[in-house]
């Protein structure tokens, strides 16, 4: 359950930095958006399947 936890969070963390750093980039909200939650969805779930392999190898399973 920390894993899920962790990665939600880093989700929002992700989500907040990617949307204004393109909104910068672009001046579009509507872009900046599509950008900035797309992108950071993507790494949450390579995050989280990084998180679960890295236990993995170190032994420490947990959900």
């Amino acid at each position: 359950m920390r894993r899920i936890a962790k990665t939600a969070s880093y989700w929002c963390v992700h989500i907040t930095v990617a949307v204004l750093l393109a909104y910068l980039l672009t001046g579009s909200l509507s872009v900046a958006m599509a950008i900035g939650f797309l992108e950071p969805t993507v790494q949450a779930v390579v995050f989280y399947i990084h998180e679960w392999l890295w236990e993995r190898k170190s032994g420490r399973i947990s959900t």
